[in-house]
């Protein structure tokens, strides 16, 4: 089979499926009766066409954009009691099927960031001292610190996390914005804040200083960093809608992959919360290796553990 013909046989049905899937909205049951077990048959048969395209064109744009439709019918026929509890749903069902959705965008992401982050921690054992120079004041201290305990008033360590709150969110949704860029400045910052970190670490293991590293960044950078690996994702997700948008326009394939984009970062924001707190009130306290890379680890298990047990995939298989 071709993709031509495959278009062509199923692009009514698929067009009739958005209409009555626009018509219900969040309220799939106002529907009358007749055209409600129209969409129903209708999801079938696009789920039939899905597993066809799964088969016969792997790699190509149609199968991303029948499984948006695929889940966005499945939602409104069968997460009728999830979209009732509202936002508390979403945090602890919603959020993590959208992440679990979009695990390959999720992997692209993480290394973007990750590659350029090995590149910056091999350069610092080649050149220290030039990177050094070119890397920001901010973070050069952590390669001479004797500690991390700054000597900051309860008060002070209040006003730092939620600065860092405030910052973590800002790149979270700047790597998500940017992929209107068609993706490409979503993948710079990724892979500038990757090689960022890479180099600040490298040039504290090779100074000698490996066990302040540790207590500055491991408490709370496996999750934060995997918040960012999110946000990037999001971004890479809007470049993909924008360069194959299937069998839709770019601005309607765009639309409709920005509102499921904008509420994985909104449902990233709480975990960027916890891990300024985690950075503000740990990280910055003196507290020893040992305990801040448990915390961390601890931390990125859950949000990963999280995605793996209650995302779709899982779901699906239980």
């Amino acid at each position: 089979m071709k993709i031509q013909d495959f278009r062509v046989e199923g692009e009514s049905r698929w067009e009739e499926l958005d209409a009555l899937s626009k018509s219900a909205g969040k309220r799939v049951e106002r529907l009358p009766a007749d055209r409600l077990m129209r969409l129903v048959e209708l999801y079938r048969a696009t789920v039939a066409d899905l597993a066809i395209a799964r088969r016969c064109f792997p790699r190509h744009p149609i199968v991303h954009w029948l499984e948006t439709r695929v889940v966005k019918v499945r939602g409104q026929l069968f997460d009728r009691e999830g979209r009732r509890q509202g936002i508390g749903s979403f945090l602890t069902v919603g959020y993590w099927r959208l992440l679990q959705e979009r695990r390959r965008l999720v992997l692209i992401s993480a290394g973007i960031l990750l590659l350029p982050a090995l590149a910056g921690f091999l350069w610092a054992f080649s050149d220290p001292d030039t990177l050094k120079e070119l890397m920001p004041a901010d973070f050069t201290w952590l390669v001479d610190a004797e500690g991390t305990d700054q000597g900051m008033s309860r008060a002070d360590l209040v006003g730092f996390s939620a600065y860092l709150m405030a910052n973590n969110i800002r790149v979270t949704l700047m790597s998500f914005a940017l992929g209107i860029t068609w993706g490409v400045l979503t993948g710079f910052v990724m892979a500038e804040n990757g090689l960022i970190l890479g180099a600040i670490a490298g040039l504290a293991v090779e100074a000698g200083n490996w066990e302040v590293l540790v207590e500055a960044i491991a408490a709370h950078g496996i999750l934060e960093l995997s918040c960012i690996v999110v946000g990037g994702a999001a971004g890479l997700g809007m470049g993909r809608a924008m360069l194959w948008p299937g069998t839709k326009t770019r601005i309607e394939a765009l639309g409709d992959e920005a509102r499921d984009l904008a509420m994985l970062v909104l449902g990233t924001a709480p975990w960027l919360v916890l891990a300024g707190l985690v950075e503000g009130f740990l990280s910055r306290t003196g507290t020893d290796w040992v305990p801040s890379l448990v915390i961390g680890i601890l931390l990125g298990a859950l949000f990963w553990g999280l995605a793996y047990w209650l995302g779709p995939v899982r779901q699906e298989r239980a």
